[in-house]
């Protein structure tokens, strides 16, 4: 953070469970304690400005590119402590904004009014939405998170994402909501005329580095512009070398092949969110049938292009 120059407006970060419960050293007392994930989210949020949007997420595994030049390797790091911080300043044209809905106890029904107060509906320059839905494991989780993706599965949209282990941060002007036992969704949502964007979903099919190159040829064939563009990886936690039989990083790997310059971010969680879908410059979908896709996956892997115009 040092080194930044420009203030982010809007930050993601994601780190893998170790690294926000992991044990540090306590000089009062002289030995290790468990980390509080709430204290170190805290701590965090006090080096951004305070008004920046922050979205923090936990989840069992990495994907991340290391500092420096954009052809840095992108690594899968599905074991050990890892993480990484995406700041977003101000971008003429585009604009990012956070967004969380909880399942309401008490009701049932989903109200979709809140859509539009996040900014998800009505809003013709929406072009990307990423969700993560957490404590996927409580009872109902599965049927709110129908309830939030069914509504927004529409052709001119890409959606993309997983379920995350749990979200530590989410701060903005509007919303101080945080993180409850309740299930939910939380999310960034990316709108402005001059983005473009891709998903394509990897299924159980793609085991080997064939498979997996192929997929890539399909994401390449959008031809999204690589300049000022970032990759996302949304894999299951049933991939990664156990899939590929010990193979680390291939899909990793695959992806730098077509896209050696683009960065590559993302994580392994507990279910994918996506589909194959292209949304181009003028906002015409390449291929598309009047059928609703399937956006929820279990053992797959959604890998998403975002470009963000040109830059000045």
């Amino acid at each position: 953070l040092q080194k930044v120059h420009v203030l982010p407006q809007t930050v993601l970060y994601i780190a893998d469970a170790e690294t926000f419960s992991g044990h540090e050293e306590c000089h009062e007392q002289k030995k290790a304690r468990k980390r509080n994930s709430k204290e170190t989210a805290i701590a965090l949020e006090k080096l951004l400005p305070k008004r920046c949007q922050v979205l923090g997420l936990v989840t069992p595994g990495i994907v991340v590119t290391p500092m420096g030049s954009s052809s840095n390797q992108p690594q899968e790091i599905e074991e050990g402590e890892a993480g990484f911080a995406l700041l977003f300043p101000k971008i003429d044209g585009v604009k990012i904004h956070t967004f969380h809905f909880s399942k309401d106890l008490k009701n049932r029904v989903f109200d979709e009014s809140k859509f539009a107060e996040a900014g998800l509906k009505n809003n013709p320059d929406l072009r990307v939405v990423l969700l993560f839905g957490y404590n996927s494991w409580k009872s109902g989780a599965t049927r709110f998170l129908h309830q939030i993706v069914n509504p927004l599965n529409e052709k001119s949209i890409i959606l993309a994402g997983g379920q995350v282990e749990s979200f530590t941060s989410l701060t903005s002007e509007n919303n101080n909501a945080q993180p409850g036992d309740a299930c939910g969704v939380v999310g960034l949502a990316f709108s402005g005329p001059q983005i473009q964007s891709a998903t394509v979903l990897l299924d159980q099919d793609v085991a080997d580095e064939r498979t997996a190159e192929a997929a890539m040829q399909r994401l390449k064939a959008a031809n999204i512009p690589e300049h000022n563009t970032i990759g996302f990886m949304f894999a299951c936690v049933g991939r990664g070398y156990r899939h590929y039989k010990t193979k680390r990083n291939m899909e990793a790997d695959a992806f730098r092949k077509f896209f050696p310059n683009v960065p590559l971010f993302g994580f392994f969680g507990h279910g994918e969110i996506g589909c194959d879908r292209i949304v181009t410059g003028n906002f015409v979908l390449r291929e598309c049938n009047d059928i609703k896709d399937d956006l929820l996956h279990g053992y797959t892997t959604v890998m998403t292009l975002i470009h963000l115009g040109s830059t000045k």
